[in-house]
């Protein structure tokens, strides 16, 4: 078994600064939690507390049900990836991934068994007598989890352990980790502002903001159910687009009022209580750009919510689209398919999905609607 539990844990700095607030949360064994949020949100510092490399200020920290405030690192049984990967540049990578195994004066054997091994995982036995400065980048992240992998730990604690290397190689890793987690069938937790990488790779999601855990969720249900307007905006790329908006009455129907706009929304949805309870209000109305269409069946299927739109830029992705719009004087992305035959200049007829809209509050940002 290897789960954390962390319980009211906080950290204050000299001076009044506090990083982490009230962190609360319960990492099954085997599971991989990423912690996702802006630079400055807490989550390196909720990470280095698990470590034991900062100290907890108020709360309790759990490995495997065991009280382990007052332990040291060495003796958590967790193992830490880093951003830089802090190799020795003087010794090879066979030494680099021996080093806290002859440290703990394991029999040379059992060392050598257990590198070669960790090297095969990795697919890196090749260079295990190169020294770092003769690795490239993703060479070099793999012998620091290498260095990770050949002590056993029962958490594995990664901090941005991809943010050096150029986007093709991130995307490779990201597999490689995933594909690594279920081989080793033992506890990640992984820090990154990257939401592409909490997307793909992990079970459950942490989203954190000053301090503060915002929601816990695993990915798509994080995606489609965002509890707040900050949550809405940080997962997903491009962002979902947000648009202040009036709930009206319309012949029976609940209609979401913006500019000389209105857009209808399903009975399913625009009917329910929690809504209505915010007729002739303002709210935030939240739609996903790929769920935004130009195309000649989506504006008759949706042509309750249809809007007139002006294409100021065009990004051709290949496979896909990103239209820039301005509708009602605010700015909107439809991420399309690439087949639009819409052009920067273009006055354009755009619809939405009305099952996909998402209502926030104004004043305290929480989702009324998803």
């Amino acid at each position: 078994m290897s789960s954390v539990t962390l319980k009211g844990i906080f950290k204050r700095y000299a001076g009044g600064v506090t990083a982490v607030s009230d962190f609360t949360l319960d990492i099954e064994d085997k599971e991989f939690i990423i912690l996702v949020g802006p630079s400055g949100c807490g989550k390196s510092t909720t990470l280095r507390m698990i470590a034991g490399l900062e100290e907890i200020t108020e709360g309790e920290l759990y490995i495997d049900n065991k009280l382990v405030n007052d332990i040291a690192p060495k003796d958590r049984d967790i193992a830490m990836v880093f951003q830089n990967y802090a190799l020795y540049p003087h010794m090879t990578v066979f030494n680099n991934m021996a080093f806290g195994l002859k440290l703990r004066k394991l029999p040379k054997p059992e060392i050598k068994q257990r590198v070669e091994e960790a090297a095969r995982i990795l697919d890196i036995t090749h260079l295990l007598d190169r020294k770092p400065a003769a690795l490239s980048g993703g060479q070099r992240q793999r012998v620091a989890l290498g260095r990770a992998i050949v002590r056993n730990p029962k958490v594995f604690l990664l901090d941005e352990p991809l943010s050096n290397l150029d986007a093709k190689l991130r995307a490779q890793m990201r597999t490689e980790l995933t594909k690594l987690h279920q081989r080793l069938a033992t506890t990640f937790i992984y820090v990154t502002h990257d939401q592409i990488e909490a997307m793909t790779m992990g079970t459950r999601i942490v989203v954190m903001r000053d301090g503060f855990i915002q929601q816990v969720a695993a990915p798509q249900d994080l995606y489609e159910h965002p509890q707040n307007l900050f949550v809405a905006t940080f997962i997903g790329s491009p962002q979902m687009n947000i648009v202040p908006a009036t709930v009206i009455e319309v012949g029976g129907h609940t209609g979401l009022k913006f500019g000389e706009t209105t857009v209808i929304m399903d009975d399913a949805k625009g009917r329910r209580p929690e809504l209505m309870e915010y007729m002739g209000k303002e709210v935030l109305m939240g739609i996903r750009p790929e769920s935004l269409f130009d195309d000649s069946i989506n504006l008759d299927r949706f042509k309750n919510t249809t809007m007139d739109a002006h294409v100021e830029v065009i990004e051709m992705m290949g496979n896909e689209t990103y239209l820039y719009l301005l509708i009602e004087g605010k700015n909107f992305i439809a991420r399309v398919s690439a087949e639009s035959t819409a052009r920067n200049g273009d006055d354009i007829k755009i619809c939405l999905d009305p099952n996909k809209i998402h209502i926030f509050d104004p004043a305290t940002e929480r989702a009324i609607l998803n």
